[in-house]
């Protein structure tokens, strides 16, 4: 198996181990909902809890992607930035939004939040930051990954 075959062949490997994340991703939201409300810790749960489930999300995406098999031989790096996380990182469009659009919809539908308006029905503001911690997650996570990946050359 040729070095491009093998890469291509594990990042569809890692393609399937992101895409099985997603259930486990809301089940997880869900259980984080489910004690919050349970210990009246409504107050900032959205943002809280989503990216408790992010940060896991990478930290498991980035422990799958090291049992994975890649050839780096004629690999490139440009402006420190090497090829193949660029081709890794493009499994997570979407990703991102998927997730929130999801959550947001939780809330919308969730009696037991319908009596805390901010968290009920996040407004832009509270999106646009949640937004900004989810960058810090990814911008970290993308940062590890290239790590890993120069230091693998």
């Amino acid at each position: 198996m040729n070095n491009q075959t093998l890469n291509a062949h594990s990042i569809g490997e890692f393609s399937r181990f992101i895409t099985a994340q997603k259930a486990h991703m809301k089940k997880q939201y869900d259980q984080l909902l489910a004690h919050d409300l349970s210990h009246q810790q409504w107050d900032g749960c959205f943002q809280r809890n989503i990216l408790i489930v992010l940060e896991k999300t990478y930290q498991d995406a980035l422990t799958q992607l090291k049992t994975l098999p890649f050839d780096h031989a004629g690999g490139t790096v440009n402006q420190g930035l090497a090829d193949i996380t660029k081709s890794v990182l493009a499994v997570f469009d979407g990703f991102i939004d998927e997730f929130l659009l999801i959550v947001v919809d939780k809330h919308r539908t969730s009696c037991a939040l319908s009596n805390f308006p901010d968290e009920h029905k996040p407004d832009q503001v509270y999106l646009s930051a949640v937004r900004s911690d989810i960058a810090l997650l990814w911008r970290n996570f993308a940062l590890d990954l290239n790590a890993y990946f120069l230091k693998c050359r």
